[in-house]
């Protein structure tokens, strides 16, 4: 019996050494992506050595697509336009399922525990939920706000406790849905103000803010206290002055939170809001050259990056929160569409779309210190993001 077993142990130790020679082992720290919108790809990278590894295709319509990971960093879930949800392999490079869930979707979440997938879908509208090992459909909790009448979801959320938090764009919502049970979800319903159209949960998991494009202003849920319901914040910002026309959507995903602090982007206006992140007032606005996009800290809250919409957005702006002022502005190449930081912030990753290139910068001197190609790149995303409550 003795023999037996050391003559198995003795076969996969050399069954293992020979995958190790085929294929070097790596973890998942320092891995991430590349969406390719155009062509349904996506470039595996790893941000140590700020190089590509593996291209893999099979995506579908990848125009408005994001992705989040699995706890252990290993599989990445991909929601594309066409309401494909596709799981990766960063270790192995390769699709693992894909499975269509929808006609039309605008990303997902994850639940905190790791189980469960949750896409968000415009047509039809609602949300549904997915096994992460299998992809198995679990539950679908449509958003029907008003009886025959359904609207698409925005700014999903994942929060404490496997709820997520979510935004209707045509029912003026906010909607908390709980599947502590993913066969029998329950779902809270918040009045939040018209037309909200994305939104994001603090770093500390407590708040879910939804911006509104019908009206100025934010609407903020307490998620430790939902039974006070929603209330609008920073409402006056646009009074008064003249509405500019809006090119590009601002996306909260990526307002920022740092100092104590909350920047945010003020739809049509060429400015960053500035509010108290205890009190949710105003305290301050920066100008900037344009009308902001992403509005995103260093992981460490010193800056903030910020990308704009057409006709600026071959540019960057460097804000430094000490100071409150512009300190750097940067032109990566043509229509900027992202930008991911490396886990402690010492590089930040740029796509530029139209120049079919993916920029990486030291964030201290702001020096180029990698180019990578990737076809019509936009949105990146790293591993990293398993581990941060509402990514």
């Amino acid at each position: 019996m003795r023999r037996t077993f050391a003559l198995l142990a003795a076969t996969l130790a050399a069954v293992l050494l020979a995958a190790c020679a085929g294929q070097p082992l790596k973890g998942t720290g320092d891995l991430g992506l590349v969406i390719e919108r155009a062509s349904g790809h996506v470039t595996l990278v790893n941000t140590s050595s700020r190089a590509a590894y593996a291209r893999i295709e099979g995506l579908g319509d990848l125009s408005h697509a994001s992705a989040v990971y699995s706890r252990d960093g290993r599989y990445a879930f991909i929601f594309g336009r066409d309401g494909g949800l596709t799981k990766i392999d960063l270790l192995e490079a390769r699709i693992v399922k894909r499975v269509i869930q929808a006609g039309n979707a605008i990303g997902g979440s994850i639940s905190q525990d790791g189980r469960i997938v949750v896409a968000q879908n415009y047509t039809p509208g609602g949300i549904k939920a997915f096994d992460a090992e299998t992809l198995e459909l679990l539950a679908e909790v449509p958003a029907e706000y008003a009886p025959g009448q359904f609207s698409k979801v925005v700014g999903l959320a994942d929060t404490q406790g496997n709820r997520f938090a979510y935004a209707l764009f045509e029912g003026g919502e906010i909607w908390v849905t709980d599947f502590s049970n993913p066969r029998q979800p329950k779902t809270q319903r918040f009045a939040a103000g018209s037309q909200p159209y994305d939104g994001l949960v603090t770093p500390d998991g407590r708040y879910f803010m939804a911006g509104l494009y019908g009206e100025d202003g934010i609407a903020l849920l307490d998620l430790w206290q939902p039974e006070k319901g929603a209330r609008k914040i920073l409402s006056g910002y646009g009074r008064g002055e003249e509405k500019l026309p809006v090119f590009k959507m601002p996306h909260l995903r990526g307002w920022s939170m740092a100092q104590g602090k909350a920047y945010l982007p003020a739809i049509g206006r060429h400015e960053v809001l500035v509010a108290d992140a205890r009190t949710w007032q105003e305290v301050g606005r920066i100008p900037v050259k344009g009308q902001p996009v992403f509005v995103m800290a260093r992981p460490d809250g010193r800056q903030i990056w910020v990308n704009f919409a057409f006709p600026d957005y071959s540019e960057i702006q460097v804000i430094d929160t000490l100071s409150g002022q512009v300190v750097k502005t940067l032109a990566p190449g043509k229509a900027v569409l992202h930008m991911e930081f490396t886990p402690r912030g010492e590089h930040v990753w740029v796509s530029a779309r139209d120049d079919n290139k993916v920029v990486v910068y030291d964030t201290t001197s702001f020096e180029k210190v990698a180019e990578l190609p990737a076809q019509a790149p936009s949105g990146i995303f790293f591993t990293s993001r398993a581990a941060r409550i509402g990514f």
